[in-house]
């Protein structure tokens, strides 16, 4: 048996397992199990953590079983679970991932949910490139960038559902991605508003993104015409990002919704 809480960010969700209940299992094949929308609880991830005394350290694994470095509304919804019990409107918890520490300051709490401003990095390797999408039929001018994690972000009109999913397919698996790539396709409709779709690597499309927000708004202000402050709005909702000399901040809530046990072997 191993009890597990689930959190969603915008329709973004995760399950989180302290570490100390799954040692020795194979972790990869558990993330499949258990974020099977049908046959096991549902989730586009699998966090599994070990408290710390400041928060926590994080290993996170796609729906697929494939490793992630980090997830912008999975550091979220960890820092929501750490701190469901406080009751205290401000709260900090810092989440160390593979892609560094994550500080996250709680801003407000309103029942379920609860409001965090997280500091997320900085941009590296940003540029635009052109890619040629095997099987897509298309050759595309892309922005590329890693938030800690791949990112290959597409400027311009939304495309329709087929394109969304022929082109987000051929991208992630793109040669020049040899782990994959998150891919998200941005449409700067004013300079302080940003819309977008996503891919995410190992998941595919999904309803929102910590880090693919920060990547839309990165690559938008770079290339796009955007602000370096503005909102950006995925299906599941908007967060603001705002992209300062010091690092990329992304502010957006995040809920526990359920508590439970897994009882297969």
């Amino acid at each position: 048996m191993i009890r597990f809480a689930k959190a969603h960010a915008y329709g973004n969700d995760f399950l989180y397992v302290d570490e100390a209940q799954v040692a020795g299992a194979a972790l990869p094949a558990l993330a499949r199990q258990m974020c099977d929308r049908h046959a096991g609880v549902g989730a586009d991830g699998l966090i599994v953590y070990v408290p710390t005394s400041g928060g926590a350290r994080m290993r996170l694994f796609n729906a697929d079983g494939g490793r992630a470095e980090v997830s912008g509304n999975g550091v979220r919804g960890l820092a929501a679970w750490l701190l469901a019990d406080d009751d205290q409107v401000a709260g900090t918890v810092t989440i160390e991932t593979e892609a560094g520490p994550k500080e996250v300051v709680r801003l407000e709490r309103a029942a379920s949910r609860q409001t965090f401003r997280t500091e997320m990095g900085s941009p590296a390797d940003l540029r635009q490139v052109m890619l040629q999408a095997d099987g897509a039929g298309d050759a595309v001018e892309a922005v590329v960038l890693n938030f800690g994690n791949p990112q290959c972000v597409l400027l311009g009109p939304l495309p329709s559902d087929d394109r969304f999913r022929r082109l987000g397919s051929a991208l992630e698996r793109h040669p020049m991605f040899p782990d994959r790539t998150n891919v998200e396709f941005a449409f700067v409709e004013r300079p302080d508003l940003v819309r977008i779709v996503i891919w995410e690597r190992g998941v595919g499309p999904t309803t929102s993104s910590g880090t693919g927000s920060c990547a839309a708004l990165v690559a938008a202000a770079a290339f796009g015409g955007a602000a370096r402050d503005a909102t950006v709005v995925a299906p599941g909702g908007p967060q603001r990002v705002e992209w300062r000399d010091a690092g990329v901040y992304l502010t957006g809530w995040a809920e526990v919704v359920c508590e439970g046990e897994w009882l297969l072997a």
